[in-house]
């Protein structure tokens, strides 16, 4: 990949770490699946501001909408909820490791999937290593212990399987405009998230202005923003690497706990970043590449 591709790929894993702080904001006043109406609603909403910013087509194939909702159903409104759910009863550790374990279950689902990437030996160690680092950054975090109920760590193990099979799904319609894309299937994803939030928790009642301020940054930054980049370079820069975002997420959300909270950095934390530094020239082949370069001819 170039390095304009790579520099876009820790721009979006860092502003989706900040998801995991904006979650926590939402969840000390309103229920897992309000959190996920909140972000696919108001994600929704920035898509179509920036269509017609963009002055781009909307598509009006009836069989387009379902296709691209029956998506947005999985790669958003499904793992949107399922995230914060776990979150209001798993430490946030155990839950930044599961999500850092995003590329190694998308390397294996592309593996197996018809016309997808084959993983290579080097792509795969990066993938291990990559989720090595990501361990060790959060591991202070684990040291001090929370909860990890079972089912909360399979709810996580869910949400990442649901981001392998929509990154692999998505390359299916590479034509599609990528803002029509986001547009329609985060419309979709509300329409069928907000009903279900009304019924399951009732009307939500926000009183905290962080909490709005939450709601807008997860809706117009972490989403439609984010989305807009997303569909853009994943065609050429393909899922497996692409997934690789999931390893910069841990390293924003130090760096926030840090500028924000007044949190310090530990020795250990930053072997982590180095470790995860590691795993992205391994998967980008650079270290593969380097090898060949210093072998004897």
């Amino acid at each position: 990949m170039s390095l304009r591709d790579w520099a876009l790929i820790i721009m979006l894993g860092a502003i989706w770490g900040c998801s995991f702080v904006f979650n926590a904001i939402l969840i000390r006043e309103i229920g897992p699946l309000w959190v996920t109406s909140l972000r696919v609603g108001i994600g929704a909403l920035g898509c179509w501001a920036f269509l017609l910013a963009l002055r781009k087509p909307i598509p009006r194939e009836p069989r387009l909408w379902l296709q691209l909702g029956a998506l947005g159903v999985i790669a958003y409104a499904v793992p949107f909820a399922l995230f914060p759910l776990a979150q209001a009863h798993l430490a946030s550790g155990i839950a930044a490791i599961i999500n850092a374990l995003t590329p190694m279950v998308t390397a294996i689902v592309s593996h197996f999937w018809i016309g997808g990437e084959k993983a290579t030996r080097t792509k795969f160690t990066g993938v291990l290593i990559g989720f090595a680092g990501a361990a060790i950054l959060v591991s202070p975090a684990l040291a001090s212990g929370g909860s990890s109920q079972l089912w909360a760590v399979a709810a996580c193990l869910g949400a990442t399987l649901c981001y392998a099979l929509s990154l692999n799904i998505t390359r299916s319609y590479r034509h599609v405009e990528p803002t029509a894309f986001a547009a329609i299937a985060l419309t979709v994803a509300a329409v069928i998230a907000i009903p279900l939030a009304l019924l399951a928790e009732g009307l939500p009642v926000m009183t905290r202005p962080e909490s709005w301020g939450a709601a807008l940054a997860i809706g117009l930054l972490s989403t439609a923003f984010t989305f807009q980049i997303m569909y853009r370079i994943l065609p050429r820069v393909g899922a497996t690497n692409f997934a690789t975002t999931t390893f910069i997420a841990p390293i924003s959300a130090l760096i926030i706990g840090v500028s924000v909270l007044g949190e310090t950095i530990l020795p250990i934390q930053l072997l982590g970043m180095l470790v995860i530094f590691l795993g992205l020239l391994f998967i980008d082949g650079r270290v593969r590449r380097i090898w060949r370069v210093g072998q004897p001819g």
